[in-house]
């Protein structure tokens, strides 16, 4: 009697056992599809992955595409072969939620900064994730984006980034950072209010050079507060080609060159104050352009003459100073302001000089118009 009362007691335990397997297998199913049903929602209408696993702690996203809007220079926004998500599963019912990590390998990026200044990066990404939070079940979701999140670490590896700057010229000059590798360490959301620790490294690609890219440093997204170092080695001049030369023909005038550059910015209060170095190495600039180019504001023609006497590194020092929040300050024009005169003066290009070569520039500007008139 006590034999079968065990063995009863024993099946409806297996019992129970069973019937909590079967009600978490299927609360996983469920939650497993939710996941899914999230991550298509926040790619949007432009977004899509061809595969996404849920594992245990882990969700990975294979070939991943978000393609550009009607206006964005690429066809690609950002693609990726895999994202991985390491998922703190205790933290899902504990909170905060916990992200350990999220890797993205194999990767492109594409980076717009408008004619206005304005910088883009995954256009639309935000507005499909704040439609997702929109559903019916909005009331839900709302608190599951008003939540709180913590992600330790997100890492590009093997991958490119491609900025596209409209700020400088139209169509947009383009700059591509290959062999980039990127991290972003401490993000706390929604807040944003903690320091964020981000690192970058990649090369250029020159016609004659391919040099090396580094940005460090820290940020505050929430008030922009940052503390950032970027550093240029062995960068060929040409491909910063719209910064320092002023154009009005088609030929190029610099053929020849690289720069080393670093600026350690620091940004509080939304004001900058930004010491820096720039070298240029070996510089060449040709004479054969036109008339009303320019390099670094100077008359190339006065410029070539000015470096016929100098050694072949030009080294230049300044600051950057100014109000983030004032319409008429403008970060890359106070740096070409701030170079021209450190090129001016190491060079030696008295007024003098200066005007000479603007006299040089007139007259080819009276000529070109006689034999366009044919006279």
């Amino acid at each position: 009697m006590a034999g079968s009362s065990a063995r009863r007691g024993a099946l409806w335990a297996i019992g129970i056992v069973v019937a909590l397997a079967v009600v978490a297998v299927g609360g996983w199913l469920i939650a497993v599809h939710q996941i899914k049903e999230r991550i298509n929602e926040t790619l949007g209408p432009n977004g899509s992955v061809e595969e996404i696993d849920v594992g245990f702690g882990h969700v990975t996203l294979s070939r991943v595409r978000l393609r550009g809007p009607k206006d964005w220079p690429a066809s690609d926004a950002m693609r990726a072969e895999r994202i991985v998500l390491d998922v703190d599963m205790h933290s899902l019912i504990t909170k905060p939620i916990h992200l350990r990590s999220v890797s993205v390998d194999n990767y492109y990026l594409s980076i717009v900064r408008s004619a206005d200044g304005r910088v883009r990066i995954l256009p639309g990404l935000r507005e499909t994730a704040q439609e997702a939070n929109a559903t019916p079940d909005s009331k839900e979701r709302e608190e599951h984006a008003r939540e709180e999140k913590l992600i330790d670490r997100v890492s590009f590896e093997r991958g490119s980034m491609e900025f596209f700057d409209g700020s400088v010229q139209n169509p947009p000059y383009r700059v591509l950072i290959g062999d980039a590798r990127a991290t972003v360490d401490h993000i706390h959301l929604p807040a944003l209010t903690d320091r964020t620790e981000l690192s970058m490294t990649g090369s250029i690609k020159g016609p004659s050079h391919t040099g090396n890219v580094t940005w460090a440093g820290w940020m505050v997204i929430a008030n922009k507060d940052s503390q950032t170092r970027v550093t240029l080695r062995n960068v060929d001049v040409a491909t910063l080609d719209p910064y320092l030369l002023k154009k009005a023909g088609a030929k190029a005038a610099v053929t020849g060159g690289t720069i080393d550059l670093s600026i350690d910015a620091t940004v509080k209060d939304y004001r900058i104050h930004a010491p820096g170095t720039l070298t240029l190495n070996h510089l060449q600039i040709s004479d054969a352009g036109n008339p009303l180019d320019t390099f670094l504001s100077i008359p190339t023609k006065a410029a070539i003459a000015a470096l016929k006497d100098r050694k072949e590194q030009i080294k230049l020092d300044f600051v950057l100073d100014g109000d983030l929040r004032d319409p008429k300050f403008s970060l890359s024009e106070s740096l070409s302001k701030k170079l021209a005169a450190g090129f001016a003066k190491v060079l030696g290009v008295s007024a003098e000089g200066v005007a000479r070569g603007a006299g040089d520039t007139v007259r080819g500007i009276g000529n070109a118009l006689k034999n366009l008139l044919g006279q």
